[in-house]
């Protein structure tokens, strides 16, 4: 797979979370938003969405991506928790909003 369509498959991962699971956002980050990823390299992406259980969510929305076109990793973040490190300037949650791409989000 060519890097153009590796990106444009991420697109549809993210475009088919959207759809199914209804997040606020979602955001590319790690080797593949820096530019760096290697043939090893799985895809990162940083899910906002109002849930009681962020750990069961990122499960159910792992679970939808089918067919897997390479490994995917998900983290998900409430809304609020989200703000909340925003506000902190947590490293983590700072680097991802400045460096990482926005594949999706609900204004």
């Amino acid at each position: 797979m060519t890097k153009r369509q590796t990106y444009q498959k991420i697109q549809e991962v993210a475009d088919k979370i959207a759809k199914e699971h209804r997040p606020e956002k979602i955001i590319l980050f790690g080797s593949y938003a820096w530019g760096e990823p290697t043939k090893d390299s799985d895809v990162d992406l940083f899910i906002v969405k109002e849930t009681e259980n962020t750990r069961e969510t990122a499960i159910k929305i792992d679970g939808s991506i089918f067919p897997r076109p390479f490994p995917v990793d998900l983290i998900v973040y409430t809304p609020a928790k989200f703000k909340k490190e925003l506000n902190l300037e947590e490293p983590f949650v700072s680097k991802i909003t400045r460096q990482g791409k926005i594949l999706f989000e609900n204004l």
